[in-house]
């Protein structure tokens, strides 16, 4: 008997070390889903159906799994509805650039163009969040599309999307399975005149910094080197929190609207501003300063702010290319003043409120988030919820070299933290997982709950309840906006969760967070730890400009006139011990 072309095509995904794929049953879908079902599962060497309760869910859990272990991962929707549930998580995939291969699976070959039930043209719409999307037509053409798909992927870290009618799975595989060797990604070597003409701006500049993205990911004690060498402060990008601030004396934190430290203003103040492995976007959050950028990506350079030094190639074989041609800098002076001030602001503002905070209701998040960071395991992988998690984890959790975080950082999705965890501990089964979920995120994709239980996940999720969407509070506030259709229903998520079959608990006493953490982190199983937090705690920037400080204002007097001086006067103590101090 013939082989059917959904099990070569499967097949091949075995060949490329897929292990799971993640997606939702259902008819145009169902003999690939099939020939999942013969390989017999990963534990026989097979492949695993991870059954998700929205296929933006499946997205989200493979463009996680890809970005942290930097092999193909790989979700699938059916027809109509089902793939067109995977844009979203696809597009934070490709901006991450994490190696996705979606199959979305089509109408009736026969039908399509005819307006059909559920007809949408797949291989049109993902073209703007892939790099490679391709309708299968025969079964011979089949096998040479998914090669296709599988070398952009992997190649050029990113999505690819397969288009795939279901009838035609259905055929006799009809040519041969083409060979993919695998192959060791190569290093961009810079050109050895822009290596010197970065080299003499620095030996000419007296106050140097240095700006580290995701970029500079295995180039830690390089970048450590350089800075050492020309007394340079070094700020990051969120991306680049992972790579860099561990182990780094010259650490000054981030910049933008979710940092915390000496970052804005170090890097304001050099002389000349190295931007190393970053595409950082928020250009009103990057000085006029002198500046300099070394990225891979060619088309990264320059398109944020204007550089007057660009350097095309890896962060790591650059700066072993660099760092001979540098000459040291004697004069320490402006290095000093930025890691004093950075102490200064970390003790009085980021840390300030982590101190004696034990028996403050309702909760303070920044208490709660320091007690994350020193219970949570060494090597515990975090995902982030967008919005103010993302604040509290970027001051709070401490990579320390061993831990990893991510979250939906170049898409800014809301909903990523629970069902990226799903993908994390999907692949790291023996290694703490735990999202840190706000209450706005996880009500949208609530149902995720379920695939968690339903597969034994021991996921760790850690609800901060605010019951508003606090950052978009924030948004709405430094525009002079009073805050307008972000509240959130008051719900008790460790209920529905415990209904699900998680360990789960409700704090609304800050001295019972540290138990209920410890007490969840040793489930073996799915656990819930939801915090009833202060919903007037909000995210202030590290540099406040004057236009934030008037919309803040506004907005408080409108509240005052439309809800009372309570809530403003309450707004406001909360914030104070956000604002930066000198």
């Amino acid at each position: 008997m013939a082989k059917e072309l959904a099990t070569q095509l499967i097949e091949q995904l075995q060949f490329a070390g897929v292990r799971r794929i993640y997606g939702i049953v259902g008819d145009s879908l169902n003999p690939l889903v099939d020939a999942v079902r013969k390989t017999g599962g990963a534990s026989n060497g097979g492949i695993d159906w991870i059954h998700v309760r929205h296929e933006e869910a499946a997205a989200f859990a493979a463009g996680a799994e890809a970005q942290l272990t930097g092999e193909l991962a790989v979700c699938a929707g059916s027809c109509g509805p089902g793939n067109l549930h995977l844009m979203n998580g696809l597009y934070d995939a490709n901006r991450t650039g994490a190696p996705v291969l979606a199959i979305a699976s089509h109408i009736p070959s026969k039908q399509i163009g005819s307006g059909f039930f559920q007809e949408t043209h797949p291989d049109r719409i993902f073209d703007e969040c892939s790099v490679y999307s391709e309708l299968v037509s025969t079964a011979e053409q089949a096998p040479r599309v998914m090669r296709s798909a599988i070398s952009h992927a992997i190649g050029l870290r990113g999505v690819a999307v397969v288009t795939l009618p279901g009838d035609i799975a259905s055929l006799p595989a009809s040519a041969p399975t083409p060979h993919r060797r695998p192959y060791t990604r190569a290093s961009l070597v810079p050109a050895q005149e822009s290596v010197k003409e970065l080299a003499d701006a620095i030996n000419r500049a007296q106050k140097v910094a240095i700006f580290a993205g995701a970029g500079v990911e295995g180039a830690h004690d390089e970048v450590i080197a350089l800075a050492e060498l020309v007394k340079a402060p070094i700020g990051h990008s969120l991306r680049g929190k992972d790579f860099i601030q561990y182990g780094n004396p010259f650490d000054i934190g981030m910049t933008g609207l979710l940092g915390y430290g000496a970052a804005a203003e170090g890097i304001a103040d050099a002389e000349l501003l190295i931007l190393l492995g970053t595409d950082f976007p928020y250009d009103q959050f990057l000085p006029g300063t002198r500046t300099a950028q070394v990225d891979r990506a060619p088309e990264h350079l320059g398109r944020r702010t204007d550089v007057e030094i660009a350097v095309h190639g890896d962060v790591l074989p650059t700066l072993q290319a660099l760092i001979p041609l540098v000459e040291p800098k004697n004069n320490s002076r402006f290095l000093d003043q930025m890691l004093k001030k950075h102490d200064r602001l970390m003790n009085k503002a980021v840390g300030a409120y982590t101190r004696n905070a034990d028996r403050l209701v309702p909760i303070h998040p920044e208490y709660a988030a320091s007690l994350l960071d020193e219970i949570a395991a060494k090597d515990a992988i975090f995902t982030a919820d967008t919005g103010m998690c993302n604040v509290w984890t970027a001051r709070y959790i401490n990579p320390l070299g061993t831990r990893r975080l991510i979250g939906s950082y170049l898409h800014g999705s809301m909903a990523n933290a629970l069902p990226q965890a799903i993908g994390v501990q999907s692949a790291y089964p023996d290694r703490q997982v735990i999202s840190v979920s706000g209450d706005g995120g996880l009500s949208m994709l609530l149902g995720e709950l379920i695939t968690a239980a339903a597969h034994k996940l021991p996921i760790n999720v850690v609800v901060f309840n605010n019951s508003t969407l606090g950052m978009v509070k924030l948004e709405m506030l430094v525009d002079g906006l009073a805050d307008f259709g972000v509240d959130v229903p008051d719900t008790n998520y460790a209920a529905i969760a415990a209904a699900m079959g998680f360990h789960a608990v409700r704090v609304t006493d800050p001295a019972g967070i540290a138990d209920a953490y410890r007490a969840a982190f040793a489930y073996d199983g799915p656990s819930l730890v939801e915090l009833v937090t202060d919903p007037n705690a909000l995210s202030i920037p590290p540099k406040i400009k004057g236009g934030q400080v008037l919309g803040f204002a506004t907005a408080m007097s409108k509240i005052v006139l439309n809800k009372g001086a309570g809530e403003a006067v309450s707004m406001a103590r909360s914030n104070l011990r956000n604002i930066p101090r000198g």
